[in-house]
Parts: C-alpha cells; structure tokens; sequence
C-alpha cells in the first residue's frame, strides 16, 4: 500500500473526526471533547500530508530540488507553530475576536497565492483532465478553479482585516455609508462573474500576458468588495460578521482544495463553510436583520441616526446599597456583556454567586446569542470561571422569567438589554430580540460611563425608574459588593 493510499484513509479519519468536533462545540458539556476531536484530526490531516509530500520530493532526482522543497515545508510548520502558540498564550478573552477576524485573512491569502500558483503553472490541470476523452466541456475548468478560488480569498483577506481593524478599535466601527452602495457590491459582482467567462474562455497558455492581466483585474475588485462589505457594516453586527467571515473562509479553503486536488481540504473547507453560513444565519434571527442584507454588507440597511431624545436624569447607587438589595433578594439574574471581559470580571462574578446562592437566593444568568463580539464569548468567560452550566441560560429560556426576578445585574452590557429594541419602531436596532430586564423589580446596571453601546444606539434602560447606574470597573465594584455582603 502507498503513501498517497494511506494519506486518503487518514483524510477520511481526519474527516470525521471534524464532524465529531463541530457535533461536540454545539454543546457546553461536550465542547472540551469536541475540541480534542478537531485537535486529533488536524495532527492526522498534517501528518498525512507531510508524508504525501515527502514521498513526491524523494521522487525526485537532484539532492538539491529534494532539499529545498523540504526545508520550506518543515519551516513553514515550524514558524507556523511558533506564532501560535504564542499568539494562545498572550491573547486575552477581549481580544479573541479579532484575533479570529485575523486568522480567517491568513486563510483568505492562501486561497489568493494557491490561486495565482495555479495560474502560473504550479498546477496545470493536465493530469486531471485528458481533452481527447469526449471532456471538452472541461478542459477550462481549472481556469473557473482559479478565478473562484481568488475571489473568495481576496474578499476574506480584506474582509477579515477590516473586521480586526473594527473589533480592535482602530478603525470606527460605525457602517460605511458610499452613495450607491448597494449598486456597488451587486455591480462587482456581475462585473467579477463576466471577468471570469472571460478568463475561463481564452486561450491562457497562448496569450499569458492578457491572462495574468485579466486575473490582476478580478483580485484587485476582489480585495475591494471584500473591503467594502465589511466596512458596510455597523459595530451592531460584527458578531455576524465574525461567523461570516468564518464561513467565507471555509469556502476559500475548499476552493483551494479543488485546485490542490486535496480532498480533505474540499471536505474541512465544506464544513467550514456550510456551518459557518448556518451560524450567521442563526446570528441575523437573533438580531432581527436580514440573513441576505447583513452577508450582502448591509444591503438596504441605512445607517443609525443620532438620537436626541431626551430621556430624563438617571439614577445611580453606590455598592453597599447593590449589597443590600442583592441580600433581601429572592430571586437574581446577570446579563453579562462585552463591558465585563474587558473588566476580566467573569471570576469575582463567580464568587458573588457563589455567595448569593451559598444564602439561598436563587442566582441565574442570561447570555443574549451576540453578547460580546463574538457567538459564544460571554458562555466562554462564564465557563473560564467555573460556573455551573446549568444556571447559564439562553435567552429564550429565561426571558419569560424577569417579572419574578427581584434584581438584575445588567454587568457591561448594553445592546441586548435595550428596550428601544421592542418599544421604539424608528430605533436602528428595532426588532431585535433583547433580554427584557426591565420587567424585573430592580435593575443594576455596571457601567464606566453614559456612553451609547457598540452600536452607538442610547439605551433608555438606564433612565428607567427601577434602573440604577453603578458606575466604574466592574470587576472593582463586584468586588466592593461582595465585600459590603
């Protein structure tokens, strides 16, 4: 049995295992082993392929060509593993977002550079389609490889870098507004697809210059859309947008696959894909926004007007007074929010439940599906810290539940808990399903300032008469709170 025939059983194996990955990530109790699942099958997925291509390059007859190929291949993977384990060990929770936004451009830059190799004559496609086999239909289709592939990296490789640049605040995470937006993004992409016909009907090898021309055009208007879009897009939706983005690269691995003849990248980069634009989807029916409007980069979204409405004085309480009201409670919920990974505020969050429910009052936490920046931030922190996971609830499951609720901790959130969602129909986030922390008897907000939320929309929550502002670092006040108990 040949190398090449065992690499094909361990993609399979490698595979599968991703799917067990993906089936375990879906749920709190399983995720660990989910993880261990996608870590076994990527070692087996890299293994085999080092083996594939150590058995091409010994074919080979120079020492010099052998030696080159390999040096590059174990360099790669040695820089490769350097950079992330370093990047593991010094990224925090709050800068998890963009550091996924900037691994999906790596993806999306590989895509563009197999795809311009191609083009070049790394892989020529001559020995996977014989013309003089009644194939003629397909004697082009590595041209259509090439084109697709490019495009689908370039708009993540930018995509992605303006993702990062928003998420990591260099960049306003406002939407850009252009005239004729929308005109924009359909118009590249009718302009991409007859680009393509064009490139895939010519005669490539005759006229190579025209060629590298015409694939010059598509990657430039690639890496522009691939701006734009993302650019397009209000901080209100980047958790989407990081779950797109997510699966815009699934789909540039895949393509590279196909120009690699890989079948586990085809396979891996489907199921990235796939489950990514299922994520996004599920995102969007979180938010209240169009599944099409927000992967479109916004399309028919107009962006959010200042608001001048005045809403009154609001009320704010020092912590042993929170102290207080916590004690004489029955009955508590916390909304976390992106506010309380900045403040790294998960772990005396744990100790104030710990104590609450240690008096026997009843301690829950309701997690919206975009809180933070990213799906699945907020059940990350509150699993960091070792909280049950049968007190971390959904929003579906515990909205129902704040007319009985005495006291809310509203800790660094600020979007998902805005009733303009559901009470006001001009409000830019109108429809959005929000936690309704309102209808409880009391609600603490923890909050630095009265700025407005990451989608710039003021929060009239914060001018309620059962709502008082505690003001400062939340982990410092949790901490004042657990001492004043």
């Amino acid at each position: 049995m040949t190398i090449t025939a065992v690499s094909i059983a361990a993609y399979v194996i490698a595979s599968l295992l991703f799917v067990l990955s993906l089936a375990g990530l879906s749920k709190h109790e399983s995720a660990k082993s989910g993880l261990t699942y996608g870590i076994v099958g990527m070692a087996i997925a890299l293994v085999a392929t080092i083996a594939v291509v150590l058995e091409r390059v010994f074919d080979l007859d120079e020492i010099d060509v052998k030696l080159i190929p390999i040096l590059l291949l174990f360099g790669a993977i040695v820089i490769g593993a350097l950079v992330g384990l370093w990047q593991a060990k010094i990224v925090e929770m709050t800068g998890m977002p963009e550091l996924i936004a900037l691994l999906h451009s790596f993806v999306g830059l590989a895509a563009v550079l197999i795809g311009w190799n191609g083009a070049i004559g790394g892989f020529d496609g001559s020995d996977v389609v014989d013309p003089g086999k009644n194939l003629r239909s397909l004697t082009n289709i590595h041209e259509a490889e090439i084109a697709i592939g490019i495009f689908i990296g370039a708009v993540t490789l930018t995509g992605s870098i303006v993702a990062n640049l928003k998420l990591s605040a260099k960049m306003k995470s406002a939407p850009l507004m252009l005239p004729g937006k929308n005109v924009i993004n359909v118009g590249s992409l009718v302009v991409f697809a007859v680009l393509t016909g064009f490139y895939v009907a010519m005669d490539t090898h005759a006229d190579q210059t025209a060629a590298f021309i015409l694939l010059g055009v598509i990657t430039a208007l690639a890496l522009f859309l691939g701006w734009h879009l993302v650019a397009s897009i209000g901080g209100g939706d980047m958790p989407v947008v990081i779950s797109m983005l997510n699966s815009y690269s699934g789909w540039a691995a895949a393509a590279s696959g196909f120009l690699l003849g890989n079948d586990l990248l085809i396979v891996t980069g489907a199921l990235v894909g796939s489950s990514g634009a299922y994520l996004s989807y599920i995102m969007c029916q979180a938010m209240n926004r169009s599944f099409i409007s927000v992967i479109a980069g916004g399309f028919g979204i107009e962006a959010p007007t200042s608001d001048d409405t005045d809403y009154g004085e609001h009320r704010e309480i020092q912590a042993d007074a929170a102290a207080e009201l916590l004690a004489g409670a029955k009955s508590v919920v916390i909304t976390p929010g992106y506010g309380m990974a900045v403040a790294q505020a998960q772990y005396p969050v744990a100790d104030l439940t710990a104590k609450l429910r240690a008096k026997g009052i009843d301690v829950r936490f309701g997690i919206h599906p975009v809180a933070g920046r990213l799906p699945g931030h907020m059940n990350v922190l509150l699993a960091e810290a070792k909280l049950p996971y049968d007190i971390v609830l959904e929003l579906d499951e515990i909205n129902d539940d704040f007319d009985e609720t005495d006291v809310v901790l509203v800790i660094g959130a600020n979007d998902t808990v805005n009733p303009a969602a559901a009470e006001d129909p001009g409000s830019p986030i109108a429809g959005m399903p929000v936690l309704e922390v309102w209808n409880a008897k009391d609600v603490i907000v923890f909050k630095r300032s009265m700025a407005a939320g990451y989608a710039g929309v003021q929060n009239p929550l914060f001018f309620r008469e059962n709502t008082q502002m505690l003001f400062g670092d939340a982990k410092d006040r949790v901490e004042d709170i657990i001492a004043a108990l």
